[in-house]
């Protein structure tokens, strides 16, 4: 493998973290200024719904057209120039005068956020083989757990107090930190360029090499549950808070930041139960928190019971099992290709981001504030996670390398 330049490992585990962390900070921090953006613009859930899941979409498709070109041109490029155009659309959504523009500026930084979080899971497989992949990876997911600790929570206090459109600055802000950071300390990690990655042909071929290598397949299954379920608790959570409990926006944010507390400490769990059981133990015993969270979830909202100790205690459960998947599948997804890295960290992107689409399209349909309807859909989500982590994950979790058969061409 050619050589790439050094980086030391705490500038690589930053740069991850807040490259990967772009993502809760876009889709959580305004999360409990939500029914104040609402009520501002006199717009019903749907309409709202929108904000995220026109984001989500363009996150995905974004992330099909970023990853051949990272492979094709390197990582660098692609950071410096979509983590330009998230800041710009970050600033357009803050000033937005009505709630289409709101959604198109939205829309627009998904295209942006998908170039840092396309080359963040590239530049793992840059720079380390798979399981040490998956280790550092856990260590910038533990700074992502900080980040989305943090979101919710301070989204909350500053919607509170100035307003929906300061929370939405205060996300532009992160992504003009995170530009700075690239373009003083983040050096070029790939170590292959393939000229051909953006034409049509070899670009086909490349995804049909990717999309059936059954350890891709495995893993790209994992995390899409494992998130949609996430996505669920994300965007229903601060309406069934407000309107069946009437919590508040900042105790909304707080709720919200126990669940990340739980993701933290999963992201920590995880790297002990890699040192011991590898990576396909560590996804089957994170497996079953998830299938417990989902228990409580279901269980309990069929019982009747009802409040917000039980739902955070549920979701504690479900969030420490995601701490656990998230890391290892994301390590996973790349784990065989060295040479496609960016193709192949774009094509699970886009499968999760599509499926966390499809979970905005059931909310904005199903969801009315009520908690049944909420619970049910993250069990049902926890469920299939953990059908995936025992069933084909085991079968086909352990990374490998494509072989040379397997290995689409790259440059000579």
């Amino acid at each position: 493998m050619p050589a790439v330049p050094k980086m030391s490992p705490a500038v690589v585990v930053l740069a991850l973290a807040l490259l990967l962390g772009i993502q809760p900070i876009t889709t959580d921090l305004y999360l409990p200024a939500l029914p104040q953006l609402a009520a501002d613009f006199g717009a019903p859930m749907t309409a709202t719904q929108l904000t995220l899941s026109a984001l989500i979409a363009t996150f995905g498709l974004g992330q099909l057209v970023w990853g051949p070109v990272a492979d094709r041109i390197g990582r660098r490029p692609v950071l410096l120039w979509g983590l330009g155009l998230y800041v710009v659309a970050s600033v357009a959504s803050a000033a937005a005068p009505t709630i289409a523009l709101l959604v198109v500026a939205r829309a627009v930084q998904g295209l942006g956020m998908a170039a840092a979080v396309v080359c963040a899971r590239a530049m793992v497989r840059d720079l380390y083989e798979p399981h040490q992949g998956a280790h550092v990876m856990s260590q910038a997911l533990s700074g992502l757990g900080v980040i989305a600790l943090s979101s919710p929570m301070v989204g909350g206090f500053v919607g509170a107090a100035f307003g929906w459109r300061a929370a939405l600055m205060t996300v532009a802000l992160f992504g003009a930190a995170s530009l700075a950071l690239v373009a003083l300390r983040v050096p070029e990690t790939s170590p292959y360029r393939n000229p051909q990655a953006t034409r049509i042909g070899p670009l086909l071929a490349t995804y049909t090499l990717v999309a059936r290598h059954p350890t891709f397949r495995a893993f790209t299954l994992l995390t899409t549950c494992t998130y949609a379920g996430l996505y669920a608790f994300l965007a229903g959570s601060s309406f069934v808070y407000q309107r069946s409990f009437g919590a508040s926006g900042r105790t909304v944010g707080v709720l919200i930041a126990t669940s990340s507390i739980a993701y933290l400490a999963g992201t920590f769990w995880c790297r002990r139960w890699l040192l011991a059981h590898g990576v396909r133990g560590a996804v089957k015993r994170g497996a079953v928190l998830t299938a417990g969270g989902g228990v409580l979830y279901a269980g309990l909202a069929l019982a009747g019971v009802h409040s917000l100790a039980t739902l955070s205690l549920a979701q504690a459960l479900y969030a420490f099992g995601h701490g656990i998947h998230q890391p290892c599948g994301q390590a996973g997804v790349v784990g065989p290709f060295p040479k496609q890295a960016g193709t192949a960290s774009a094509l699970s992107g886009c499968v999760l981001a599509l499926g966390a689409f499809a979970m905005g399209g059931w909310l904005g349909a199903t969801l009315d504030g009520r908690v049944l309807p909420y619970a049910l859909t993250v069990a049902a989500l926890a469920f299939a996670t953990a059908a995936v982590a025992w069933t084909l994950v085991q079968r086909h979790g352990e990374p490998r390398r494509s072989g040379p058969d397997e290995t689409a061409p790259a440059a000579s």
